[in-house]
């Protein structure tokens, strides 16, 4: 059966029953960064350039709603601020997480769902102790406070933590208790997809291999070898709560490295985190799909990154999106290579390197003038050095790797108002237990509450 008809189908029979039914299997996905302009993209990339007349996952589910996000101390929120609106029902001022503004901490829903008895899992594509995730079991005044969010992930006696690498083995230049502290509480650390397989404890976190990048667990569109990804992170986490805690759980699984490619204003790289994150989306939909009477997804965002929109006047623009072969920080990272390197590198060589994975020249139209600023401020970088660098929350990227995105962006027909957050509204998506709540208008902190309900059958 197709997944449209079964949805169809199965949210029919699901309404007949609904108020006396119980959500003992929850599925929270947050895509970080994820507004209306990157999803539509991504939908629209979807269909266009890979074919698919079925909608993305998220896009096919009944209930369909929006969702504000601004904070306790902004109409542009954070995500500390946004990630404890989320999980705990309460606005805080960005950079505060699982606390009021007066520093009083506030409990999670899946803290008040472990009490419950259910199963506890909280994963993501960037670190753990990220703001997102922190905020599901951390109660700390400043989102930066690593070491003390990674002491209490060991204490929150969750079933599984995913995500890149732990910030908080130093503090201050010095090496902390934070690996000792997981070992007392009897949490199993394993690194990297050859690892997983060795998961024998009731509470595992799971993150990349050693010397892997440890921020996020690397971007979809760089194909980095031997690193986790969001689906794989996904179905370690179901099978781990399926073993621990098979009669009801709550999984939180957040997109965080679409917020990362938002911030670079890297458009193609943020379309493929979304596909990869609605691939991990079907994780949940295929268990949903044995058990639609038990059975919660809420699908949403905790704020728009970057005011992203498709202005594509043509599908042709679309297609270059594939032509993209490496992210802008991968890109960025390369540059940076070769203004350390002695080796003599011409334009003629980076040329080469743009068409062999951006396309540009080689499918790509460049003009002579737009080649010739290029070459440019590829000299004032590389040879001058008298260029500065864009910063952006998560990197800092060379004048000439921006130009080279901005030309690229502008062919596929992506544009950006920002490198930072904005205050437009987030889409909101739920098929299951209780979803019928969650349809129109929503402020971000009505969405624990729904769930919290749906989980006790009210």
């Amino acid at each position: 059966m197709k997944i449209k008809a079964f949805i169809a189908s199965a949210a029919l029979m699901a309404s007949l029953a609904l108020s006396a039914q119980q959500a003992k299997y929850i599925f929270y996905y947050i895509g970080d960064g994820m507004g209306m302009g990157p999803s539509v993209s991504a939908e629209t990339y979807n269909r266009v350039v890979r074919g698919n007349s079925t909608p993305l996952t998220m896009m096919q589910m009944p209930v369909v709603g929006w969702c504000m996000t601004y904070s306790a101390s902004s109409p542009v929120t954070d995500s500390a601020a946004a990630g404890t609106a989320l999980s705990t029902g309460y606005k805080t001022l960005n950079g505060m997480l699982g606390m009021t503004p007066d520093s009083t901490a506030v409990t999670s829903v899946a803290v008040d769902l472990a009490k419950m008895g259910y199963g506890i899992g909280v994963a993501t594509s960037v670190a753990p102790d990220d703001a997102t995730p922190g905020a599901f079991f951390a109660h700390v005044p400043s989102r930066k406070m690593s070491y003390e969010i990674d002491c209490q992930m060991a204490e929150s006696g969750y079933n599984f933590v995913a995500g890149g690498g732990l910030r908080g083995l130093t503090k201050d230049g010095k090496d902390t208790d934070a690996l000792e502290r997981f070992q007392k509480n009897g949490v199993q650390i394993v690194y990297g997809p050859d690892e997983i397989e060795k998961i024998t404890s009731d509470k595992v976190v799971l993150l990349n291999p050693k010397g892997a990048p440890s921020g996020n667990v690397g971007y979809t569109i760089d194909s980095i070898a031997g690193v986790l990804n969001l689906p794989l992170i996904a179905e370690t986490c179901l099978k781990q709560l399926e073993r621990t805690s098979p009669d009801k759980f709550f999984m939180m699984i957040e997109g965080g490295n679409i917020d990362h490619a938002l911030h670079a204003n890297d458009g193609g790289a943020a379309v493929k985190e979304i596909v990869n994150f609605n691939q991990a989306l079907d994780v949940a939909f295929e268990f949903y799909k044995k058990h639609p009477d038990e059975t919660l997804i809420v699908v949403t965002a905790d704020h728009d990154t970057g005011g992203m929109s498709l202005n594509a006047h043509n599908e042709k623009g679309l297609f270059y999106i594939d032509l993209q072969k490496i992210s802008k920080e991968e890109f960025n990272g390369y540059c940076k290579s070769l203004l350390k390197s002695r080796n003599v590198y011409t334009w003629d060589d980076m040329r080469q390197y743009l068409a062999d994975n951006l396309g540009l020249f080689r499918v790509i139209p460049v003009s002579g003038e737009k080649e010739a600023e290029l070459k440019d401020m590829f000299d004032r970088t590389f040879n001058l050095r008298n260029t500065a660098d864009q910063k952006t929350l998560y990197a800092n990227f060379n004048a000439f790797a921006v130009d080279v995105f901005k030309i690229f962006n502008d062919a596929v027909g992506f544009r950006f108002t920002a490198t930072g957050h904005s205050g437009n509204p987030v889409p909101v998506f739920a098929i299951g237990v209780g979803a019928d709540r969650l349809k129109g208008f929503n402020n971000n902190t009505d969405i624990p509450g729904i769930i919290l309900e749906a989980a006790k059958g009210k």
